[in-house]
């Protein structure tokens, strides 16, 4: 079968953070397969974004139901299965896509994760698996997301934003509260005096949080930015501080500098989020890493400030 006629399934599910950062992965395969039909398959939180990937056609959505949910599941299948797929990468890597394998796409070429892979990080691990089925990564481990940011300057002038700015992410999902670093307000002030306007882009469920934050709240006309609205003001920020959590991920896949902060809850090394001139720092608690810790390390990294900056 020509390439031209393959029709191939690539299988990413989520999180927000590990969804963008398989953007350099969707762009090798779509270089390996230029004439193909790609088809992903994601969540539906994903799927507004997802549209927008230069690096797919269509875009189809997995609820991820619980097993014991079998109309769901038989939906499922009765959806993949019409769509008679060629190939499949499976860039999810977990038991449950494994079984889609086995269960409904049997007879569809399948790349997935290897038995004797040891990666670093998650995007090693994708590189592994596509050299493993001769897909060249070139990209792999630069994801580019700048596809994803709108242009906010009119945006930013309108709520009297001055570049150059600081971009603070302190929020994360509820569910992981020990990411938050509990000193954003501090830093927020101390980089103001120092005549930096900062901004912050809550999501819905860190509005509160980021209202006690000196500096610029932006909520936009729907009460809270989007993800390309979001991208837009990162991409124009002269640098991020973020805790670990998907917007930060955003920050280093649009090649922006930055510093992400990571407790003991896992390895900056192990999510991937160091490259180019976005880094990360690593402690054991932190509610340990001051607020001049923190200024000391992104201070000979930040622009000069000249006198009546817009």
């Amino acid at each position: 079968m020509s390439r031209a006629a393959e029709k191939i399934l690539v299988i990413k599910l989520g999180a927000f953070g590990d969804v963008v950062q398989a953007d350099g992965a969707l762009r090798d395969i779509r270089a390996f397969h230029p004439g193909a039909e790609i088809v992903l398959l994601t969540t539906p939180p994903f799927r507004k974004l997802m549209d927008r990937c230069p690096h797919v056609d269509r875009v189809l959505t997995d609820s991820r139901a619980p097993r014991w949910k079998i109309g769901a599941w038989i939906r499922l299948a009765s959806m993949l299965r019409n769509e008679r797929f060629t190939r499949a990468y499976d860039l999810q890597r977990q038991g449950r896509t494994e079984l889609y394998h086995k269960l409904f796409l049997r007879n569809v070429a399948w790349s997935g994760k290897q038995k004797d892979e040891q990666p670093k990080s998650g995007l090693d691990g994708l590189a592994f698996q596509l050299k493993n089925a001769g897909v060249p990564t070139h990209h792999c481990l630069k994801p580019d997301v700048s596809w994803m940011a709108d242009d906010m300057a009119d945006f930013l002038h309108k709520e009297g934003v001055r570049k150059p700015y600081v971009a603070l992410i302190p929020g994360c999902s509820a569910r992981h509260p020990h990411k938050r670093w509990p000193y954003y307000g501090e830093l927020a002030g101390a980089l103001i005096e120092r005549g930096y306007d900062v901004v912050t882009a809550p999501g819905p469920d860190e509005i509160e949080l980021a209202k006690r934050i000196p500096g610029h709240t932006l909520l936009g006309p729907n009460g809270y930015l989007d993800w390309f609205e979001l991208a837009g003001v990162l991409k124009d920020a002269c640098y991020i501080v973020g805790n670990d959590t998907g917007p930060s991920h955003v920050a280093s896949c649009l090649g922006k500098p930055g510093l992400a902060l990571f407790g003991p809850h896992t390895s900056a090394s192990r999510t991937g989020i160091r490259r180019g001139e976005f880094d990360a720092i690593e402690v054991a608690d932190l509610a340990g890493l001051s607020a001049k810790t923190v200024l000391d390390a992104i201070t000979p990294r930040l622009p000069a400030v000249q006198e009546n900056s817009v």
